[in-house]
Formats: structure tokens, C-alpha cells, sequence
């Protein structure tokens, strides 16, 4: 009876034996799958933070690599830009010396023929036998002058001619013409020979202006108004001057104390900046490649946009809040970029002097920020302060953005290649600054049709952080815009 018991009671600890000797290798291909799982997942999480860490030893480097080709790049360009300079330079005293000898030949060729010429007089005289009567000796000289039609100048002329067409052919109004005529006529005004009358100030200020404001070649000009091509040229060129000369002074310069002071109150009223005195903008201006010192005047970003070789100089200019000049730096190589073209400029020696201390001018991500030079947050990962002051910021910038869109597009000879020589050319654009500043004053009206929108490449400079006041001061009025109300409600 026993027996068959005790049997069965050792099978069933052979069981439970067995069952935890399962159970225990169960637990050992576990634990050797956890195990193996956690070394994929270690090699997997090593080989992201080496692939991450590869990247961006990538990315360093062609950051790095990018900015050494910016660096040697600006570096050639000055180089070549002072090279240029100086070999211009001795190009323009050879030329100048290649015309006076070329002046002295002509001189000494027409004593010549004049001497030979009295010399047959002379001769036919004593073969005549002195028989001419005083009436043949008296004859006045005539010389011969081309007939050309100037009917379209007569009749914008006449009073009764439509104020609506003048102001499209002039882009103004003809009192402000009149007053511009009033203002250079002691300096353009011409007398009559005795071989032929005087042009009239009133045309010489007109082929100017119209040349100006259509950008039409000079044999359009010489058409319309019934003179010469070169007469045309040298036209435009005297009237230029005379503007600059004599309009200048009194209608672009900068502001005094009591004009300082509403420029202030009107900036901070629209951007709630405070000591805001200007608003900066550089742009280009296309020219005809150059002679000399092809490259620099070289314009590499308009030339990668337009997919055509380009050329220009540049036109720095400091604006009030009515967009009218205050400032102007014309001509620099069109390869300098806005930093460069700033420190070359007269503004900037005033500043250096110490006459913009404790006041702003604004200007857009290409200039560096200075003691008085205000410029927006360039780097990634904004916040929200620093997106709040650039929108306020960028509204002050609009106004010399919008200004040099209305320059260009009152004044068309600025958006094309121009015939102008290059070393008349900033006569030319500061004439083109002073008539805006007169337009904009006397409240000249443009039409819709002729506004355009500008696009000028701005890089940031290698140093764009050169102060560390200004940094603090900056930040000071960024904070001071957001927790203070002043936040634009509609911005994103």
C-alpha cells in the first residue's frame, strides 16, 4: 500500500524540480536578451551622438571654411580697391596731360592757319590793288548752324500748357520749376554773341530736369529740344553742378538743434526709440563697366540675382521722418559693402569727432552697431523682446527704404546704365538727391506709375558687435519697448 505512495511523491518533486530548472533558464535567455538588447540600443544611441557630433563638426567647418573665403574675399577687394585707386589716379593726371598737349596742338594748329590765312587776305588784298569798298570790308561773320525743331519745348512753354502734363514730363509742378530756375539763374545764365543767342535758363534747366527724370539717351534729349547732342550733354552736366553748388547748401544738409529735436519727437512717435536722428539706407546704382578698376566696381550679388554681369556705385543717405536727405555719401566702388562704404563716408568722421553723441541713427543688418549707429538683432533664435524691437526698428528703416524708392523712381536716369561718365556721375546723383529733397519739401506729388521697390543685398559685417555700451543700450530699449506698452499689438 506504501509503496505505490512513496512513487508517486518522487515524481512530483522530479516535477517541481524540472519546473524550476525551466523557469531558471527562462530567466537566463531573458536576462541574455535584455542584454543584448541594451548593447544594440548603446551602439545605436553611439552611433546617433557620433553622427550628430559629425555633423556638426561638418557644419563648424564649412561655416569656418565660408567665412575664410569672405575674409580673403574682402581682403582682395580692398586690396584691388586701393590698387584701382592709385592706378586711376595716375590715369586721370595722364589724361589730363594728354589734353592740355592735345589743347596746346589745336591752339598752335589754328595760330597757324590764321596766320596763313591773314598771310592770302593780305596777298589778295595788294594783287587787287586795295580796291574793296568799306562796305565789303565791313560784312559781319555768319556761321553755319543746323535747323532743328524744338516746337515740343515752345509749347510746354506757353502758359496755357497743361499743369498735369508738365509735372509728368518734369515731375514736378511748374512753380517749383520756377523757383529752381530763379534760384541757379545767376550762375547758368548766358549772354548773346554775335554768332548766335543765348540758350535760355529756363530750357537749360529743362533739358537737365527731363534728362534726369525720363533716364532717355541724349539724342532723345537733343530731339525734344532742338539742340545739339553734345550741347545736351554739356547741358545737363552745368546744370548739375550749379545744383549742387548753389541748391545744395540750402536744401541737403544736416539739421540744427531746434530741427534735431522735432526729427526726434517724430521717430520715437512712430517706433518709440528715443534719440532716433536719421534713418540709414545704402543702394546701388548701375553703371557702364569702367575702363579701370573693373573690379571693383564689380557687383557680385546683383550679378548671381540678375544672371547678368553687373556694375555699380553706391548711394549712402540719412533721412528724416519726411524721407527728405541729410545726408549723402555718393561713389564709392560698388564691391564695398554697407560698412565699408559708412566708414569712408563724412558722417562717419563726424561721428568720430564726437558731434552725433547720445543720438541714433538707424540703420539695417549691413552697417555694425556703433555708439550711435542702431541696427536690429542678426542672430538665430530671437526672443520675444528682441523680434519686438526689430519690427519697431524696421519701421524707422522703412523710411529711407521708401525715400530711395521715390528717389529712383521720380528720378528713372538712376535705374539705368547711364552715359555719364564716371567721375561725373555723383554730381550727377547729388543733383538727383537735391531735386527729391525740393520735391518732397514743396509736397510734389508722385504718380503711381512710377513707384518702384528697390532689393539692395545686405551682409552682415565681420564685426557687427562693436560696441558693448551700445549692446547694453540696446537691450535697455528693447526691454523698455516690450514691458512698457509700446509693443506693436500686430505683430506675429
Amino acid at each position: 500500500m506504501n509503496e505505490p505512495a512513496t512513487g508517486s511523491s518522487l515524481t512530483g518533486k522530479q516535477r517541481r524540480r524540472r519546473s524550476l530548472s525551466d523557469d531558471d533558464e527562462d530567466e537566463d535567455d531573458d536576462g541574455k536578451k535584455r542584454k543584448d538588447l541594451k548593447g544594440i540600443i548603446t551602439s545605436l544611441s553611439l552611433l546617433e551622438d557620433q553622427e550628430r557630433e559629425d555633423s556638426r563638426e561638418r557644419e563648424t567647418a564649412a561655416i569656418e571654411e565660408r567665412q575664410l573665403l569672405e575674409t580673403n574675399y574682402r581682403k582682395k577687394t580692398r586690396a584691388m580697391v586701393d590698387f584701382y585707386s592709385n592706378l586711376e589716379g595716375y590715369y586721370a593726371e595722364a589724361e589730363e596731360l594728354d589734353q592740355s598737349r592735345r589743347k596746346k596742338s589745336r591752339v598752335l594748329a589754328g595760330a597757324i592757319a590764321t596766320g596763313l590765312a591773314a598771310e592770302e587776305a593780305t596777298a589778295r588784298k595788294s594783287e587787287q590793288g586795295g580796291k574793296k569798298s568799306a562796305g565789303e570790308g565791313g560784312q559781319s561773320r555768319r556761321l553755319w548752324v543746323k535747323d532743328r525743331s524744338n516746337s515740343w519745348w515752345d509749347e510746354c512753354s506757353r502758359p496755357d500748357y497743361p499743369e498735369e502734363e508738365f509735372r509728368k514730363a518734369f515731375r514736378m509742378g511748374r512753380e517749383t520749376f520756377d523757383i529752381i530756375c530763379e534760384e541757379l539763374n545767376s550762375v547758368i545764365a548766358k549772354e548773346d554773341t554775335t554768332l548766335r543767342c543765348a540758350i535760355p535758363v529756363r530750357q537749360r534747366v529743362a533739358v537737365c530736369i527731363w534728362r534726369l527724370a525720363t533716364g532717355e539717351p541724349l539724342r532723345l534729349v537733343s530731339k525734344k529740344f532742338g539742340l545739339g547732342i553734345s550741347t545736351c550733354h554739356k547741358l545737363v552736366l552745368e546744370v548739375c553742378s550749379a545744383i549742387k553748388t548753389v541748391l545744395m547748401p540750402k536744401f541737403l544738409q544736416w539739421p540744427d538743434e531746434g530741427s534735431l529735436r522735432k526729427i526726434k519727437e517724430e521717430f520715437e512717435s512712430v517706433s518709440s526709440i528715443p534719440g532716433v536722428v536719421g534713418s540709414m539706407y545704402t543702394t546701388h546704382i548701375p553703371i557702364i563697366a569702367p575702363k579701370i578698376s573693373v573690379a571693383a566696381y564689380f557687383n557680385r550679388r546683383h550679378t548671381e540675382r540678375n544672371q547678368k554681369t553687373s556694375y555699380s556705385i553706391t548711394l549712402q543717405g540719412v533721412v528724416d521722418p519726411r524721407g527728405v536727405f541729410t545726408d549723402v555719401c555718393i561713389g564709392w566702388p560698388g564691391s564695398m559693402p554697407d560698412d565699408q562704404v559708412l566708414e569712408k563716408s563724412a558722417l562717419y568722421q563726424r561721428a568720430q569727432g564726437g558731434l552725433l553723441k547720445g543720438v541714433w541713427i538707424v540703420g539695417g543688418s549691413g552697417y555694425p552697431l556703433l555708439d550711435w549707429v542702431l541696427v536690429p538683432y542678426t542672430q538665430q533664435n530671437l526672443t520675444w523682446t528682441q523680434h519686438t524691437f526689430n519690427a519697431k526698428i524696421g519701421e524707422v528703416q522703412n523710411v529711407a527704404k521708401k525715400a530711395f524708392e521715390r528717389l529712383k523712381g521720380r528720378w528713372s536716369c538712376l535705374q539705368k546704365r547711364t552715359e555719364v561718365k564716371l567721375q561725373d556721375l555723383p554730381v550727377v546723383l547729388g543733383a538727383c538727391c537735391v531735386l527729391h529733397n525740393i520735391c518732397e519739401m514743396r509736397g510734389e506729388e508722385m504718380d503711381h506709375e512710377l513707384r518702384i521697390e528697390i532689393m539692395d543685398d545686405e551682409m552682415v559685417p565681420e564685426v557687427a558687435l562693436r560696441s558693448a555700451c551700445s549692446m547694453k543700450a540696446r537691450d535697455s530699449i528693447a526691454h523698455n519697448i516690450l514691458h512698457h506698452g509700446f509693443a506693436s499689438s500686430s505683430f506675429p
